[in-house]
């Protein structure tokens, strides 16, 4: 082995002080690594690695973190030119699945599953490091389909991987490659066959089963795309663009169950991410999905309180919801912060006038109305007061 274990920087990821400690200490036992850095989550890692000083050469890192996780540290990586050949070692507290079906879609180089011992951790980064040093023939043909595909060769891309594909009877990732180059030279049927090949070789071929869902979508095949989106779903469930990607389709076809279902399911594996809470509270009270819009709503507004804004569109998803006399205290605070607000206001007299309490309808309306003469529902409101 060329590289020396022991003269190579590691970075250890993981949210626990005392598994990077412990990491850090079994490193240390083998003698392995010059300098170590420590991040608490995938984000902390990534910006440890634009630094441009640390000249990281092995990750070890956790699977499950806040803010960004193991595999979602791991996808940037391989989208980036200087780190996508970085080894990377995933920790996992069990290998189900899922977590392999997910980490397998990065092409992650290997697992250890907690607990572990120094001598599994030494075995591991020996094997990996050795791979780089020694590469299989498959992997070389791999890399020279790369470079010719960075060309626009992607005919001579193809032969390599082919010829990749010919070397071993179990990995399908040359068949997905030669996919997406079909995608490139925008041969469907090329790309549709390769991908199916890289099922058939691959049960948990993530990507293959996306790929094939986004050609069937463009050919506008809706049933055959939902088909393979929801495959990839059920084998890699923590997607969250995926999950809303599939759910927006589901409703677009009407199928509001399973849309619903497939929302609470990705919410549930992202409880912390709050932007994609906000985004399924439109998807949601497009769809008439008002009860999962109220809960989403709050949940931002617990964990974001600044982001008052949205009071505004918890008050609407209790009005459609039905509660309306929650909904009115709650927009009766809004439209003091916002006056002006047209939308407010007539929420609020929809609210008082679902109620049967007309003279506050028509208190509301009216203030609409002043504001805006000509708005046409703050006048039929006003006639049915």
């Amino acid at each position: 082995m060329t590289i020396d274990p022991a003269q190579i920087n590691f970075l250890i990821v993981d949210d626990l002080d005392n598994m990077r400690r412990s990491i850090r200490a079994m490193l240390k036992l083998i003698k392995f690594g010059r300098k170590y850095y420590e991040a608490a989550d995938g984000l902390e890692a990534w910006e440890i690695l634009n630094t441009g000083h640390c000249a990281i050469k092995f990750i070890i890192s956790d699977w499950q973190m806040p803010r960004m996780n193991g595999t979602e540290l791991l996808n940037k990586l391989r989208g980036n030119k200087k780190f996508k050949d970085t080894p990377f070692l995933m920790i996992t507290a069990e290998a189900n699945q899922s977590i392999v079906a997910e980490a397998a879609e990065q092409d992650v180089d290997a697992y250890l599953t907690k607990p572990f011992v120094t001598a599994t951790l030494e075995q591991k980064i020996l094997e990996l490091l050795n791979r780089v040093d020694n590469p299989s023939p498959q992997a070389v043909l791999l890399r020279k389909a790369e470079k010719w595909r960075a060309k626009g060769q992607f005919d001579n891309a193809i032969e390599c991987l082919r010829r990749a594909a010919g070397l071993s009877k179990h990995s399908s990732r040359p068949w997905r490659e030669i996919g997406r180059l079909f995608l490139k030279k925008n041969d469907l049927q090329g790309a549709i066959e390769a991908f199916e090949q890289a099922i058939t070789m691959n049960r948990l071929e993530v990507p293959s089963y996306h790929y094939l869902g986004q050609i069937y979508l463009k050919q506008g095949e809706a049933d055959k795309a939902i088909k393979y989106f929801t495959k990839a779903l059920d084998l890699s469930p923590r997607n969250a663009e995926r999950a809303f990607k599939v759910a927006a389709l589901l409703l677009k076809h009407q199928r509001v169950k399973e849309a619903e279902k497939i929302l609470k399911s990705m919410l549930r594996n992202n409880p912390d991410n709050l932007d994609l809470h906000e985004e399924t509270v439109d998807l949601a009270m497009e769809h008439g999905l008002f009860k999962l819009a109220v809960f989403c709503c709050r949940k931002v507004l617990e964990a974001a309180p600044e982001r008052d804004y949205m009071q505004k569109k918890l008050g609407l998803a209790l009005l459609r919801k039905g509660a309306y006399q929650e909904a009115a205290t709650l927009l009766e605070k809004v439209q003091q912060h916002f006056p002006m607000d047209i939308n407010v206001l007539l929420y609020l007299a929809e609210c008082y006038l679902q109620l049967k309490m007309r003279m506050r309808a028509d208190k509301w309306a009216s203030k609409a109305v002043r504001i805006d003469p000509g708005n046409k529902q703050a006048q039929e409101i006003l006639a049915q007061c």
